[in-house]
């Protein structure tokens, strides 16, 4: 129908029966198209509920109940999730590329620490993707002695494994050190991954490394970690045993009870292997070739060959097979990448979440034991609430052990002991001077926790208290608190004793940064004592460089010494950006050198007070160079600021925006 207006009236002057429908009646306008849309606020509570994991379906009825019914609402369900798969377009319009090029630059804007590694292929096709960020970098400061790496979750319908490198802290829950999508499982991805972790954690290397039994991943630890305790995940031992086996013994259960006897309960190489041959006996197993490759792998799963190194009571890589299986409650494989990394970033916040509420526990509580005993007591002021249970469970099992005195071999007593209901006997060997303690089932050296054959032997001998030398500090209460180490690692080349130092500075300072940023009281302690350092530092830096005043044959010797000093590290630099540079350097010279002095000092004003010296040898440019492309400000924000100082103090600057920019360029 077409109608026209006219002297005050409508007109119709077409009609087209066919095109006419009945009128909708009041409980269906809210159907119409004309009143129908969505406004800014509604999409923002929408956006808001999909960013925490509710359904769509689950929003559209809570919205539709606090408007009074759908028809209230302005909008139909279809009419939202068009809306927001339109808006999600917009937003990865470039591909899966550029979904995560803008995840990773938002991060990055958010966090000056954020730290990611894109590896890409000959096309320049992203194909390894590596990312962590500052809370990651101080956990495994803290906790990171003990890895376990998985590959099982798979990331949406293309099937690209999703890495996830985790570990445990003192309150045995599982933290997130890093996390990677990679292209494939290959040795080369493996490698790549591995040597990018540990370049973002200032090259240190954990103890111990659990992973399953992919053959990639052996290879690429044996090139990367050498040196590094590489151990199978048991769990995943025991489902390739069950997959193998169940249908070749009969009485599989009966096995796997021995089996399991193979793994933990030996403690002598020697058991072990008897153990083992009387296992392929029993059930006639001598020609299984799954059992005889596993054998041959014995040093990576077997606990009588892992005792001597620290695990954290770790045997399985089950910690992040519980984070994969956690994940695929906050994430589908139906979302794209980028909403597959901010659901992630859900998942790691309510692991955080949940590591506070712990510290807030144990800082704010005392748990309570379940005897009174001396050594309860004191265990419950030093370990956090999880640790506590099981250092408690071995003071408990000590009242069921059978102590026997075997005699004194040189200083030390010699006890062995039985737990009642146990078969394995253990020799405890006991050193009166300094309460050193040592068992033969080590539990101490892999877990960390002193075992009931070690207490019983320290509550005959009247010792009430956990020895000091026995009390981990990643298990205590105060795991956590800031304590900065220095690496005494020298070096004979000084640019590598160089490039050392600005490394361990990095660390240390990191660290420190992590935790100053938790409150405001601690940050303005940590701004004021690194303003005071800086100064310090930078006067050191000065008065080093004094004794070449006099005998340097360049007209700016002074100030060339300062520089090449400050621009090794990126912190001193932007002091030395922030502060009048002739004014820091007023120093004392002998009379004679009073005149060639005020010489140099008027020629350097006089070339516009440039904050750099251009030609110097080879060698200190190629360090400036490196150093100021690291540096925090963007350049131009540095050269505002230089400018700035200078209008403050009362001057016209000598120098404009672009002669500035000129002399930069020439130096980078």
């Amino acid at each position: 129908m077409k109608i026209s207006l006219k002297d005050g009236f409508y007109y119709i002057y077409e009609f087209e029966p066919e095109h006419n429908h009945i009128l909708a009646i009041a409980s269906q306008t809210h159907l119409l198209r004309s009143h129908r849309t969505i406004t800014e606020a509604q999409l923002a509570s929408v956006e808001a509920a999909k960013a925490v994991g509710i359904s769509n379906k689950a929003t559209f009825d809570l919205m539709a109940k606090e408007a009074g019914g759908i028809e209230n609402l302005g909008f139909t369900r279809e009419d939202m999730n068009n809306k927001l798969y339109s808006k999600r377009s917009l937003k990865i319009h470039q591909g899966d590329t550029g979904g995560v090029l803008e995840y990773l630059e938002k991060k990055t804007s958010e966090e000056e620490k954020f730290f990611y590694s894109i590896q890409v292929d000959e096309d320049d096709l992203i194909t390894n993707i590596f990312w962590m960020d500052s809370k990651m970098v101080a956990d495994y400061e803290l906790f990171g002695d003990v890895i376990s790496f998985d590959t099982t979750y798979r990331k949406l319908n293309d099937g690209r494994p999703f890495g996830l490198l985790v570990g445990v802290n003192n309150h045995k829950k599982t933290i997130v050190f890093g996390a990677a999508l990679l292209y494939d499982e290959t040795a080369e991805s493996f490698v790549w991954l591995f040597k990018t972790f540990l370049a973002a954690m200032s090259g240190k290397k954990p103890q111990t490394i659990l992973t399953d039994e992919d053959v990639a991943m052996a290879k690429a630890i044996k090139f990367v970690l050498p040196e590094g305790n590489h151990k199978i995940c048991v769990w995943h031992m025991n489902q390739n045993a069950c997959k193998h086996l169940s249908g070749v013994v009969e009485e599989y259960k009966k096995f796997n009870v021995d089996f399991q006897s193979c793994i933990y309960d030996q403690e002598e190489e020697e058991d072990f292997i008897n153990a083992w041959n009387n296992l392929l006996d029993k059930y006639k197993l001598r020609e299984n070739e799954w059992l005889q490759r596993l054998f041959n792998k014995r040093e990576k799963w077997a606990l009588v060959y892992g005792r001597n190194t620290f695990s954290a009571d770790m045997v399985s890589t089950q910690r992040s097979e519980s984070m994969n299986n956690e994940l695929k409650g906050y994430i589908s494989v139906k979302y794209d990448i980028l909403t597959f990394f901010e659901h992630f970033d859900r998942l790691v916040a309510d692991k955080r979440y949940e590591e506070v509420k712990c510290d807030f526990k144990a800082t704010q509580s005392t748990p309570k034991s379940k005897s009174d005993l001396r050594i309860l007591r004191h265990a419950a002021k030093i370990y956090t609430l999880a640790v506590l249970k099981v250092f408690q469970e071995q003071v408990l099992q000590t009242l069921n052990c059978d102590i026997f005195y075997s005699g004194d071999v040189d200083d030390q007593k010699v006890y062995k002991i039985k737990v009642h209901g146990k078969k394995n006997q253990h020799v405890v060997k006991f050193s009166t001077s300094g309460d050193q303690v040592e068992c033969s089932c080590k539990k101490f050296k892999f877990v960390g926790i002193l075992c009931c054959h070690a207490l019983k032997i320290f509550d005959i001998n009247n010792i009430k208290k956990i020895p000091e030398q026995y009390i981990l500090s990643r298990w205590t209460v105060d795991a956590k608190v800031v304590h900065i180490k220095r690496n005494d690692e020298t070096h004979e080349d000084p640019k590598a004793k160089l490039s050392q130092r600005r490394k361990e500075l990095c660390r240390m300072f990191l660290k420190l940064a992590a935790h100053a940023a938790q409150s405001d009281e601690t940050y303005f302690m940590a701004v004021s004592n690194a303003e005071k350092l800086a100064e310090d530092v930078e006067k050191s830096l000065g008065k080093r460089s004094e004794p070449d005043i006099g005998s340097s044959s360049h007209p700016q010797g002074l100030q060339c010494a300062n520089l090449n000093n400050t621009l090794y590290n990126p912190m001193l630099c932007i002091f030395f950006l922030n502060n009048n540079f002739l004014q820091q350097h007023n120093n004392k010279t002998s009379p004679q050198n009073q005149k060639a002095l005020r010489s140099r000092r008027r020629k350097f004003v006089d070339r516009r007070d440039q904050l750099v010296v251009l030609r110097r040898q080879n060698e200190i440019e190629q360090n400036q160079r490196m150093v100021l492309r690291q540096m925090v400000l963007p350049r131009k924000q540095v050269l505002h600021l230089v400018m700035r100082k200078q209008q403050e103090r009362g001057k016209r600057p000598r120098m404009t925006q672009r002669h500035l920019v000129l002399q930069w360029k020439q130096i980078l």
